[in-house]
């Protein structure tokens, strides 16, 4: 059987190029995203054009009607669920110093990147153990964190909050669902082109610029793909609970 793999917020951005990679890998593709499918149909209609069958449902990781509905027409249609990657978040509306966050603020940012990976990790894995294993697993679970999980952003805080606790998510997870066959694994992105870094684009232009990157570049959403891609085949079936950086080195302390 074909496998399946969801990617939430897969439509555009770095979602879009992972679920494209997986789509190349061989997997059955299925995208939730908030918007109408009408908003990202150029984009659907690369996977159409390189051969990968796909389903995209209209829906919010944070309500659980949508969660069951994404499971449901996602097995009816394909089968199973074999790979979850938790792609979809937000950041901040505003930027506000740490003194200044709303709890408006903090609760949506908590609310989408957290809580909503917290219960769709926790639906899709009930799905995943009523399937039988593929080789050495059951399925694959992986989160896309972000480098902010572990640096300091006092003008987002409650960004750099939820993607800490999605990194505690990955042990978390990893931990009670590796004697069931299900890896759970973490990418943390750094400074990638997407539409959330573009309001940014001069302060990280003078990053590069300045030396306070190893690789000098912008990262792409391609990078944080191929990684997943990798998490995702059969080449890391002995490990779980890692998380690997895509940050041009940024995580190395220099003098």
């Amino acid at each position: 059987m074909k496998q399946t793999a969801i990617v939430t917020g897969g439509s555009r951005g770095i979602g879009f190029a992972i679920a494209k990679q997986l789509g190349q890998d061989g997997f059955n593709i299925v995208i939730m995203d908030m918007n109408d499918q009408s908003a990202y149909q150029d984009n659907l209609d690369q996977l159409t054009a390189q051969g990968t069958e796909y389903l995209y449902l209209k829906g919010n990781i944070c309500d659980a009607g949508d969660r069951q509905r994404l499971i449901d027409e996602t097995v009816a249609k394909f089968g199973g669920i074999h790979v979850l990657v938790n792609n979809a978040g937000v950041s901040p509306k505003v930027r506000a110093d740490l003194l200044e966050m709303s709890e408006e603020s903090f609760d949506r940012v908590v609310g989408i990147n957290t809580k909503g990976n917290m219960f769709m990790t926790q639906a899709v894995a009930k799905q995943m153990l009523k399937q039988d294993y593929i080789g050495r697993k059951r399925g694959t679970i992986v989160n896309i964190s972000s480098c902010s999980a572990v640096v300091s952003s006092i003008s987002r805080g409650e960004y750099c909050v939820s993607k800490a606790g999605v990194s505690m998510l990955t042990t978390l997870y990893a931990d009670r669902l590796a004697p069931e066959g299900i890896l759970v694994h973490e990418v943390r992105p750094g400074v990638i082109a997407t539409d959330m870094t573009a309001t940014v684009k001069e302060k990280y232009d003078k990053m590069f610029a300045d030396g306070l990157f190893p690789i000098a570049r912008w990262g792409t959403p391609e990078d944080i793909a191929g990684v997943v891609s990798a998490f995702c085949s059969d080449k890391f079936t002995y490990t779980t609970g890692n998380y690997v950086d895509v940050d041009g080195g940024f995580h190395i302390q220099r003098l």
